[in-house]
């Protein structure tokens, strides 16, 4: 798949984080010609600057919400993952607006961008909490994707396509971390609901994803990698029983507001239309014209008989399947030696 970006320029959004890293580390040692980093933080730029010492690493200073630095990184790209966003749900829920004009007016800047730049392909970053949204990180993700389709209506040059994830294990800012730090420090784990789902997937699962899409995505389409999913309980429980603590005292807090029981990855209406590509489901858009009849006018009798797609009846692991999983993270088997080591990059 990386063939495809021989000699080519990747800029990364957002590649100071999570999903930024873990791209960048699968691309560095491939023949790409130059990978550009787009991100706000200095510091975590020249963090990174100094860790890969790498000539083909070039760094760009901005804010997706600015459309001039945007266009400053995006001239010369021949390739756009679309990492940058918001995507606390409790920082979303107090400052709404601030997840508007990063994850909806920043994405509009960055395709936008893309689109007069002529860049051949923008692969953009969407999350679970985008199907029935119930907080403002979701709300603000699924408009993302509908600002995503609306480009690809209009766009001849630049194909544009959405990858949708649920929870990336390990991941700055994820409850793995957050659980592990509480057992090692004598906390009791804080868990919301014990019978609450969630989509476990790594970050190597996720960039796998990305290039898919890179190499078949077709304008407007989001592609869904089908994961299995655990309980937070069993989850939280795996961890004690991995870190050597089986014994550790686990705290029920109770659902936090703007989260959900269960998330899903695809809905009931985009199953109806769903293609099933084994490891992925490719959702394709909704092209219809300005012609609002087709939209008032014909219905789908399929979709009163779909089931979605989410982390209640997806495949659920057991105790010793969490466990395998969780082995293959770095941070795990860091915490495991009894390391101190940074969640995964």
């Amino acid at each position: 798949m990386l063939s495809m970006f021989k000699n080519k320029v990747l800029l990364i959004t957002g590649g100071t984080g999570s999903f930024g890293n873990a791209v960048l580390q699968r691309f560095i040692d491939s023949e790409i010609g130059e990978i550009r980093i787009f991100s706000r933080d200095e510091k975590k730029q020249d963090d990174m600057r100094r860790r890969f010492n790498n000539t083909k690493l070039k760094f760009y200073i901005g804010d997706i919400r600015d459309y001039q630095s945007v266009l400053n990184a995006v001239r010369g790209s021949d390739f756009i993952y679309h990492a940058a966003a918001l995507k606390q749900v409790p920082s979303c829920e107090f400052h709404p607006m601030e997840a508007v004009k990063t994850n909806i007016f920043g994405t509009e800047n960055v395709l936008e961008a893309a689109i007069n730049c002529e860049v051949k392909r923008v692969v953009c970053l969407s999350t679970d909490k985008a199907v029935y949204p119930i907080n403002a990180m979701g709300i603000s993700k699924a408009m993302m994707e509908k600002v995503i389709v609306a480009k690809s209506r209009s766009s001849t040059q630049t194909v544009i396509c959405t990858t949708r994830y649920g929870n990336v294990m390990a991941s700055r800012g994820s409850v793995i971390p957050l659980f592990a730090n509480q057992i090692r420090a004598g906390h009791a784990i804080s868990i919301t609901d014990p019978n609450m789902t969630r989509f476990m997937m790594t970050l190597d699962d996720a960039v796998d994803l990305v290039l898919f899409a890179f190499e078949y995505g077709n304008p407007g389409e989001i592609f869904v990698q089908k994961a299995p999913a655990a309980t937070i309980d069993t989850l939280a429980k795996a961890l004690t029983e991995l870190l050597g603590a089986p014994s550790h005292p686990i705290h029920v807090i109770g659902t936090r507001h703007g989260e959900k029981l269960f998330e899903s990855l695809l809905s009931r209406e985009e199953m109806v239309a769903a293609e099933d590509l084994g490891d992925y489901y490719r959702i394709p858009p909704d092209l219809r014209d300005l012609n609002y009849s087709k939209f008032i006018d014909q219905g789908e009798v399929l979709i009163s008989e779909a089931v979605e797609y989410n982390s209640h009846n997806t495949t659920r692991l057991n105790l010793d399947g969490v466990k395998k999983l969780l082995m293959k993270l770095r941070f795990i088997q860091a915490a495991v030696r009894g390391e101190l080591h940074e969640p995964e990059e």
